[in-house]
């Protein structure tokens, strides 16, 4: 097993690797101790056998640069291959704005190859490479140095049993004419504002009931403030207060330390210093801020007049396209699509692209009274209402 240290020695395999038709990509990093992930490991491999032209690269080497990878990432004749790619490509992006292309990813094509719902590397590993993953070390700090011989083989496990599975997923969807389907799943991946996070926007991801415009309000300054500060200094954002104690602060709205000091929820450094400061300077601006400039919570779904008996018979139509299509039905359309669906919402995913061809032209004939449902044997086929 081969590991990289040096500029020159990666520079070296991705020349190498310009020549071949795809590399296969993955990483090890830590994130419990920071907001952005660590870098600690990348694995890279092309076309062979065993550990025949795979290397492992330590990020963490004093003097290396990426800069070679990154070179080679944006040689658009070399697939990048991936599996699960999301925090992988993330890394990469925060580091130097790029997002490999062309990009291939072995969890979306597996499941729209019909190998199920965010179906597992090991699970692939295990069905179309015929082998076991050593599970040994998956829960390792790869910050430590020197890597233990079970943690660089497990590692560079993750990208030589990948070129098998890409081989034969890329032969599978092009035999179903599904390559255009898996392009189209992964413009969410290749698209930067996947990764970009806005302190402005923190407050969208907090679970609540209340829809006051003020509680609100105030709730979008304290997001704000735990986001920018996460990211101005690298920490994770739930040490500095969790989002159960931000919601308690929107509803207390304390005005200054000794409310603070009251908070059932709030951690004991954020009682004081920048952070307590901080809180009150957001709690503050939410309650300053003008009524016309508050958040408006989305009240479309209270609006919404779902179809009880249409959502169960939508589900059952997905169902029986999923099963038809070999494709996970959770990947052609969410649940809260089908309720949507029963509600008389047009503008949803399943209706447009590939998904409708496979589910959602025949879900507005049967949202339309056009078609029924019935069963023929095991299976479950549309009939024609006239």
């Amino acid at each position: 097993m081969q590991t990289i240290t040096t500029t020159e020695g990666l520079a070296a395999f991705c020349d190498k690797a310009r020549s071949q038709p795809y590399v296969t990509v993955d990483t090890e990093f830590l994130r419990e101790r920071t907001y952005y992930s660590q870098l600690c490991l990348i694995q890279l491999a092309y076309p062979g056998k065993g550990d025949e032209n795979a290397v492992l690269v330590d990020p963490l080497s004093e003097g290396l640069s990426l800069e070679p990878l990154y070179a080679l990432f944006q040689n658009t004749e070399v697939v990048k291959v991936f599996h699960a790619a999301r925090q992988d490509l993330e890394i990469f992006y925060v580091d130097k704005g790029i997002i490999p292309e062309p990009l291939f990813d072995t969890q979306v094509a597996a499941m729209v190859c019909g190998f199920g719902e965010q179906v597992g590397y090991e699970t692939l590993v295990r069905k179309i490479a015929r082998q076991q993953l050593d599970k040994s070390s998956r829960f390792t700090d790869w910050s430590r140095r020197p890597l233990t011989e079970a943690q660089a083989k497990y590692a560079l496990a993750d990208v030589t049993h990948l070129r098998e599975i890409y081989e034969f997923l890329a032969s599978e969807l092009k035999k179903a004419g599904r390559e255009e389907w898996v392009e189209e799943e992964l413009g969410i991946l290749l698209n930067p504002e996947t990764y970009i996070t806005r302190p402005e926007e923190a407050w969208q991801r907090v679970r609540t009931r209340t829809s006051s415009g003020r509680f609100l309000g105030v709730l979008r300054e304290l997001a704000r403030f735990r986001e920018s500060y996460a990211q101005t200094r690298n920490v994770p954002r739930n040490r500095i207060y969790k989002d159960d104690a931000m919601v308690e602060l929107a509803s207390t709205k304390p005005k200054n330390h000794q409310d603070l000091s009251r908070s059932r929820l709030l951690l004991r450094e954020a009682r004081k210093g920048d952070i307590a400061d901080g809180i009150l300077a957001a709690v503050q601006a939410g309650l300053n801020c003008p009524d016309a400039d508050l958040p408006r919570p989305d009240k479309d779904d209270e609006k919404l007049q779902v179809n009880p008996a249409l959502a169960d018979l939508l589900r059952v139509l997905l169902k029986a396209k999923s099963d038809t299509a070999g494709v996970a039905a959770k990947l052609i359309a969410a649940t809260s699509e089908l309720d949507a669906l029963a509600g008389g919402v047009r503008d949803v995913p399943s209706l447009h692209g590939w998904r409708k061809d496979v589910f959602g032209a025949e879900a507005l004939r049967l949202c339309d009274g056009e078609i029924g449902l019935a069963t023929k044997g095991q299976k479950v086929i549309t009939v024609e209402l006239n």
